[in-house]
């Protein structure tokens, strides 16, 4: 069991809310902590306001990294024309803007508060690495160093039991959601998107002990270890 500081890797949580507070119950993270958001906070999920809200009320009172997940990136660049919109609202915006008007069949970009905005344009990131781990939305090439990794690959690159990266960390990320509800632990590699939108589970991951914790949208949380999950 390490004594260090926990670092906390938060999977995909889109718009899943009650999901992530219980997550942060179960896990209690102290102000000392940090926490790794692996992006994808919007879309799908019912309160994709509630899940931002959440997150910009966090940063003021813990240690938090953000990074960027494709679907900020897509609602970000929904506001630059009709065909961007387009292709957000279809591959899970219209859920986001559903939740910043409840009372009403649709919401609109107009909606969402500056505070939301200036979070998802100025504080996320592609990337976080400490001494033995690198954090990433989607993925890497296995290849290149990381200030040689394109935001393509940061943010949409499947997780298809990738090859150990050439820094010879491991590589912590979502994006691909794991359908049994549960990481998909390679060693080198692992991923943390346990779908939790569609009944599955949002996992925190503490980088430096491998302790896990999952919750879900009925406030239900549990534990495990990361070892108990090796391929």
């Amino acid at each position: 069991m390490s004594s260090s500081p926990r670092i906390l890797a938060v999977g995909d949580i889109h718009g899943c809310a009650t999901a992530l507070e219980a997550l942060l119950q179960a896990v209690a993270p102290t102000r000392d902590e940090l926490i790794v958001t692996l992006g994808d906070y919007v879309d799908r999920g019912l309160d994709s306001a509630g899940v931002l809200n959440r997150l910009v009320r966090l940063a003021e009172t813990h240690r938090l990294v953000p990074l960027r997940g494709n679907h900020e990136q897509m609602m970000a660049a929904a506001r630059d024309g009709d065909a961007e919109l387009q292709l957000w609202c279809n591959l899970g915006g219209e859920a986001t803007l559903m939740s910043y008007c409840p009372f009403d069949d649709h919401g609109t970009l107009a909606d969402v508060p500056d505070a939301h905005w200036d979070f998802l344009d100025r504080r996320l990131s592609d990337f976080y690495e400490t001494d033995t781990h690198i954090c990433v939305h989607a993925g890497v090439v296995p290849h290149l160093p990381l200030d040689r990794q394109t935001p393509l690959v940061l943010r949409w690159q499947a997780f298809d039991d990738p090859p150990p990266h050439c820094s010879g960390k491991v590589v912590v990320c979502g994006h691909t959601p794991q359908k049994s509800g549960l990481p998909r632990n390679l060693g080198h590699a692992v991923c943390i998107d346990t779908l939790a939108h569609d009944g599955g589970w949002l996992t925190c991951l503490d980088l430096n002990s491998g302790d896990l914790w999952q919750a879900n949208e009925r406030g239900e949380s549990r534990r495990a270890h990361l070892d108990q999950f090796r391929v």
